[in-house]
């Protein structure tokens, strides 16, 4: 089973696939997909929606987790951009007929981490042991994800899905 974890953003949104295995996912690919900021917010999520569903197609994925979006009551504005994100992200899965499992980033960050207000360095490192990396991956959206991913990997073998 293909798995893929999204990060979403405007700029940037982390990506990655794992191969759930039943004792251990292993990483297959990882990323970052780049929007530039002087583009006009609709023509980036055009691009966003077209390159998350290729990622779908490419690695025929069979789920896919995302992070719940979370808004903090003093940066409203980012939240509603990180919605916009989401949604031409969810669609693309929708349309591709991929389950989708949204996963709180506190949940993500304390199985990853053990710690659910990890921060990005910490979650970087842990990804990188993990995965038996030979550098913490950069930037930290493309470790977001493969932390959602494999989180998401971990708890779809455990119940035997």
């Amino acid at each position: 089973m293909r798995i893929l974890g999204i990060d979403p953003g405007l700029h940037l949104t982390g990506y990655a696939v794992v191969e759930a295995k039943r004792f251990k996912p292993a990483l297959t690919e990882a990323g970052v997909i780049r929007l530039s900021p002087r583009m006009d917010a609709s023509k980036r999520l055009v691009e966003l929606h077209q390159q998350v569903a290729e990622l779908l197609k490419e690695f025929a994925i069979d789920q896919m987790g995302v992070e719940q979006l979370y808004a903090h009551y003093k940066h409203p504005r980012t939240a509603i951009l990180m919605g916009h994100a989401r949604g031409v992200i969810l669609l693309a899965a929708a349309q591709a007929q991929v389950p989708i499992t949204h996963l709180p980033s506190t949940l993500v960050k304390k199985m990853i981490t053990g710690n659910g207000h990890a921060g990005k360095a910490q979650i970087q490192k842990s990804v990188m042991m993990l995965c038996h990396l030979p550098k913490p991956p950069t930037p930290a959206d493309t470790a977001d994800a493969i932390a959602i991913a494999w989180v998401l990997a971990n708890r779809l073998t455990r119940i035997g899905v």
